[in-house]
């Protein structure tokens, strides 16, 4: 039975979560659709949302681009010094490491975290 896509990125996204839980770290969490790019600090146990930044919130024109995926990252990595946050599990979600993803990602290790 061949998967969708959007069961094969949810499927993906399972298997980190699950390692994740084993090294009980925090995880920087994104989220991607066509027009807007989600990015979250969950603590360690999963249950807390620590820190957050969107296209929506930043109030960014257009947040389906490289550009503001970049000003997310950046938002997000001054978010975690904020909050004392150093080292961070890089959870995609399932969604490729390429493009927005990569630009975000970038960004938060230029803005001081470490993965």
């Amino acid at each position: 039975m061949k998967l969708s896509k959007k069961h094969a990125r949810l499927r993906r996204a399972t298997k980190f979560r699950a390692k994740n839980i084993e090294n009980n770290t925090v995880r920087l969490c994104v989220h991607k659709t066509s027009q807007h790019i989600y990015a979250q600090i969950i603590s360690a146990c999963g249950t807390k949302i620590l820190a957050s930044a969107s296209t929506l919130s930043a109030k960014i024109k257009n947040g389906g681009n490289k550009e503001a995926a970049t000003k997310i990252g950046a938002e997000i990595a001054k978010a975690a010094k904020k909050i004392k946050v150093g080292k961070v599990a890089f959870d995609r979600s399932g969604f490729k490491y390429h493009g927005r993803v990569k630009a975000l990602a970038d960004a938060a290790r230029d803005g001081g975290l470490e993965f």
